[in-house]
């Protein structure tokens, strides 16, 4: 399809909704996307663009709160404008696209750590209109939750949130966590006094970023033990952010396989599109399930911290990163109700506090911490420190 020239959307000077700046090659694509957004009733369309260097020159006069990105256009592509953009509108959420194929993971992956604060790829066309209405979904909650966010930060007049910030909401020692959509989290738990036996984690928007951040601060320690998780991200995705965090954290890291031991010093990721659990059988192995999502997920936390707490008990360390919604929460319960540990990351440092909000409201941490400071608190409670 042939770009159309770049436009302001009518109306775009007018106030309300949240600012919605849609950049893609293809006027058809920028068409569709425009009237799901409009039709939503509570985003405004300020620009439409052909290709990435419209849109870095743009941003300061139409001011949107979310851009919707395009990776690969002609001209300027999205990842070269990707940090224009966030050097010209500082504190602008970017929700980047791209294709599913691996070529798409791995640019998708790139765009996270320039920047970028989501990723949604692009439907199959062959998988017609249930495929479109799935992404039409997607794309509304991620731009809603991420602009939302836009509006509070700029509303409290806080600067970005750099990767690694620290500022601590809440800490072992029991101070409280700041409250979310106008909810108190329970006090605080305590971390368990058994050695670490596990290591779990569930992340969804942001994750990436953060779980990098996570593991390239673990020392080693983690060699002593299995570490298991589940990222929100369709297939293919999984297997390249596999691929990231075995290089940040220097150790094996792969999508787990059905049947496989788990063993320590290893890293297991879920794979896209199957739940995955562990179970015991002699050893403890890896179980995928082909089941229906949870929590609109697939695959999701829930499951897989649960099982955790079945094998593990009071040896179970969990953390829940970034992203949206609850999944995780009732799971990261269930690690607490058997003695073990939950850390969830603070307000100040997650592109959505979702999960890990849900998590500290429901009262399972033990601990909420900045992303900085979490890689840092694994190491100690492995090496069998509790404060």
């Amino acid at each position: 399809m042939s770009a159309a020239p770049s436009s302001t959307a009518p109306g775009a000077a007018q106030g309300g909704g949240i600012r919605v700046m849609i950049v893609d090659d293809s006027v058809f694509i920028r068409g569709v996307l425009s009237r799901w957004f409009n039709g939503a009733g509570e985003f405004q369309v300020v620009a439409t663009h052909a290709n990435g260097r419209k849109a870095a020159d743009d941003v300061q006069r139409t001011q949107p709160d979310v851009v919707v990105l395009d990776l690969e256009m002609p001209d300027m592509d999205g990842l070269t404008a990707l940090p224009l953009i966030l050097e010209r509108k500082p504190g602008t959420a970017v929700l980047v696209a791209s294709a599913l194929s691996r070529r798409g993971a791995e640019i998708s992956l790139r765009a996270l750590t320039l920047g970028a604060s989501d990723y949604i790829p692009k439907p199959d066309a062959g998988n017609g209109m249930a495929s479109a209405d799935e992404f039409r979904d997607e794309l509304l909650a991620k731009v809603r939750s991420l602009g939302q966010r836009v509006r509070r930060r700029s509303v409290r007049g806080a600067a970005p949130v750099q990767s690694g910030a620290s500022v601590s909401v809440g800490t072992a020692t029991g101070s409280a966590a700041a409250p979310a959509a106008g909810k108190l989290p329970q006090k605080l738990r305590s971390y368990s006094m058994l050695p670490v036996g596990i290591l779990a984690i569930g992340s969804s928007t942001g994750g990436p970023q953060a779980l990098t951040k996570v593991f390239a601060e673990i020392g080693p320690q983690i060699g002593n033990i299995p570490v298991v998780i589940a990222q929100h991200m369709p297939p293919t995705f999984t297997a390249i952010l596999a691929e990231h965090i075995a290089r940040a954290a220097n150790r094996p890291c792969a999508e787990g396989r059905d049947g496989e031991e788990l063993r320590p010093g290893r890293i297991y990721v879920a794979p896209g599109g199957l739940h995955m659990v562990i179970g015991r059988d002699g050893d403890t192995r890896i179980r995928l399930k082909d089941s229906p999502p949870i929590n609109f997920c697939k695959p999701a936390v829930d499951p897989l911290f649960e099982a955790v707490a079945t094998l593990y008990g009071p040896a179970a360390l969990a953390i829940v990163l970034t992203g949206m919604g609850s999944d995780g929460a009732r799971g990261a319960l269930r690690i607490a109700e058997v003695g073990g540990s939950v850390i969830a990351q603070d307000e100040e440092t997650s592109v959505v506090w979702g999960m890990p909000g849900a998590t500290a409201n429901i009262g399972a941490c033990a601990g909420i911490l900045p992303i900085g400071e979490i890689g840092r608190k694994i190491n100690r409670l492995i090496a069998g420190g509790r404060e």
